[in-house]
């Protein structure tokens, strides 16, 4: 059967041996000071009987170095712990035995310093070896007080005070042993709960990072002490010369210095300057000890376009059902009018044949967008070279249009090789030269093809015209669906020339007046596909 200090636990914490290495510190220390008292000490004036005084010299410099190989040991070796602990007190008990017997028993004071060791052993140690170092020094302190005994007359009164002692190193020992169960317990539960917090911590900054809402922490001062890279993206902002919030956004902190005075948490939208986005911004008080804000800010045109997406698709699904049922009837009229025209009934009907035919030729134009725009999923992307496909495209529309290729300019610079399907990059560039066509003056150069290389070496394909431009109160309506200013226009050519750039992975915008519309495409600049 293996002793108790054999016994080795499987696992044992950084707590387990740092405490070891303070219990060692104080046992050198301990070791040091009976050194130098038994060195400057007068033989007559000695604790010790002078009998064996002569070597208490050797035995406290022999007991210093052992405890400073011990304290020197735990740095290098961290293996066997309850044999080094076990180790340690025995020979601590041999020593102030040693000491005790030499000092004339109990009275010599000794006694007490054997307290102070088994309750730091009580507090390092583990299981039964706690027990097994008190029996060891109840047996040792007996055995100095019986060879005493064997020196001198009996005295009933110092066993008396050896027995009460020894209890005392049972009920220090078991008390060090219980405060240290409970030291460890709480140590785990704490360490156990860091863990927790940190895992929670980093869950935590992982969703604020990864929402698509900015987040700023203010404090009451409109300082920003922390937000995450979505609200940089928002804000147009990288690092802030300061921490103040206004140089974020001016229109931010006017906002929580109004939110501050007692307005409403949700202050109308505002436009920042560096990203142009339309902003809305919520303010949440904390219960932190400092009161921090939170600030979410929310880009509503990014609201706006998932409501219109919705409405959309509705209107999109509806309208492609409605489109292939009036085709047919359609076609059936165009026919019908067709053949009374060939008749020449007489001039009042044949222009009332024209106007049938006129619409019925211009519904079939809406026709021909709605159902397109339910192909704008299926984009077969390739690699396509705008300096040899605008020069064709340029010629191909001058001849529908009845005009002279002059009126479309051409300006090509960098890079102009863009990722499109051909059929849709047809098409979106039909009715972006369709519409500024419309708006233009008709002459040399009205109508303007440019590519090159924007902003990161991304590509970028503007339409321009001469004409008068787009009204402000208008800008935000052009890529409506049905929505135009034309007579004879569907409404849809600007709305699926932007949904067929989206298709393909590019972006069509409105830019401002120069001096007439412009248009631009950006995206699409390059790809993989070959």
């Amino acid at each position: 059967m293996a002793t108790p200090f054999a016994m080795e636990d499987p696992v044992l914490s950084d707590t387990h041996w740092k405490s070891l290495r303070y219990f060692n510190l104080y046992r050198f220390v301990l070791a040091a000071l009976l050194f130098v008292a038994a060195a400057g000490s007068p033989l007559q004036g000695a604790v010790f009987v002078s009998a064996i005084s002569r070597w208490h010299l050797a035995l406290t410099g022999g007991y210093l170095l052992l405890t400073l190989l011990s304290v020197m040991s735990l740095h290098r070796v961290r293996s066997h712990f309850n044999l080094q602990l076990t180790a340690q007190v025995l020979l601590d008990v041999f020593v102030l035995t040693a000491l005790m017997y030499a000092g004339g028993g109990l009275r010599s004071g000794f006694g007490w310093l054997l307290l102070v060791s088994l309750a730091g052993a009580g507090l390092v140690g583990q299981g039964r070896l706690v027990l097994f170092f008190a029996a060891t020094a109840t047996l040792a302190v007996l055995a100095s007080e019986f060879l005493l005994a064997l020196r001198s007359e009996f005295e009933s009164v110092g066993f008396f005070q050896a027995g009460l002692l020894s209890l005392g190193f049972f009920a220090t020992a078991i008390s060090g042993r219980l405060l240290a169960r409970r030291v460890l317990a709480n140590e785990e539960l704490a360490r156990q709960r860091g863990i927790a917090l940190r895992n929670q911590m980093l869950v935590s900054q992982r969703v604020i990072e990864e929402m698509q809402d900015g987040i700023l922490v203010v404090s009451q001062d409109a300082v920003v002490r922390q937000h995450n890279p979505r609200a940089e993206a928002l804000l147009g902002v990288r690092e802030a010369s300061t921490s103040l919030l206004s140089s974020y956004s001016p229109a931010l902190a006017d906002g929580f210095r109004a939110w501050q005075a007692g307005g409403t948490a949700e202050p109308e939208p505002f436009r920042v300057a560096t990203s142009g986005l339309i902003l809305r911004a919520r303010f949440v008080p904390t219960e932190s000890s400092d009161h921090d804000v939170l600030v979410f800010l929310e880009d509503m045109g990014r609201v706006q376009q998932r409501a219109q997406q919705l409405k959309l698709a509705a209107l999109g699904r509806l309208t492609a059902n409605i489109a292939h049922e009036i085709r047919n009837p359609l076609s059936a009229i165009s026919h019908a009018g067709e053949l009374l025209l060939e008749e020449h009934r007489g001039q009042p009907q044949e222009r009332l044949l024209t106007i049938v035919r006129d619409n019925t030729q211009r519904l079939d134009r809406i026709v021909r967008d709605v159902l397109e725009l339910g192909r704008r999923d299926r984009a077969h992307r390739e690699a396509i070279d705008l300096a040899v496909l605008l020069p064709l495209f340029r010629e191909e529309f001058a001849v529908k249009e009845q005009i002279d290729p002059g009126v479309v300019a051409l300006e090509l610079s960098g890079d102009a090789r863009i990722c499109f399907d051909r059929s849709h990059l047809h098409q979106v560039l039909w009715n972006l030269l369709g519409n500024a066509l419309r708006h233009s003056r008709r002459q040399a150069g009205s109508l303007t093809l440019r590519v090159h290389n924007g902003r990161g070496a991304g590509l970028e394909l503007h339409v321009l015209d001469d004409g008068a431009g787009v009204p402000a109160d208008l800008r935000e309506h052009v890529f409506e669906p049905f929505f135009t200013t034309h007579s004879r226009g569907t409404g849809l050519g600007l709305y699926i020339a932007r949904e067929l750039c989206e298709a393909n992975g590019a972006r069509l915008e409105l830019l401002e007046n120069s001096p007439g519309g412009h248009f631009r495409i950006t995206g699409g600049g390059s790809c993989d596909c070959q």
